[in-house]
């Protein structure tokens, strides 16, 4: 796992700046300004697989592979912690005519850039059944 250095205490209004882009991105695919630094580290975890990437094209495709559809986070929690965040989230999307839900857990390191590096633990994708 890479080390991040922080190079600046992250204030609650910009960690409040930088939740808020990642539910718009989560909601829409969009990488909203600064949300993420341009080698950010993405490090995701799936019930049966695992994902890394650098860079926000990366990221991006990971993204897009397991979640092509917008979506909508109904409920998130944040917790600080000094390097960034640790944001929980429930996601709902409709994809082949059927409602879809998982709960992701996000771990992200920030520096002034953006997210340098972001974990991500997924359940897996849920359908109606």
């Amino acid at each position: 796992m890479t080390s991040v250095a922080v190079t600046a205490p992250i204030t609650d209004e910009r960690r409040a700046g930088l939740v808020a882009k990642a539910v718009q991105f989560l909601e829409t695919g969009h990488v909203p300004d600064g949300l993420f630094a341009p080698g950010v580290f993405t490090d995701a975890t799936m019930p049966t697989w695992r994902l890394q990437a650098r860079g926000v094209d990366g990221l991006v495709a990971i993204r897009q592979a397991g979640h092509p559809y917008p979506g909508k986070i109904p409920r998130h929690r944040v917790d600080p912690i000094p390097s960034g965040f640790v944001m929980e989230v429930e996601e709902t999307w409709t994809a082949d005519g059927q409602a879809w839900y998982c709960r992701e857990l996000f771990r992200a390191d920030v520096s002034d850039e953006g997210i340098t590096q972001l974990t991500v633990y997924c359940t897996g994708d849920w359908d109606e059944a």
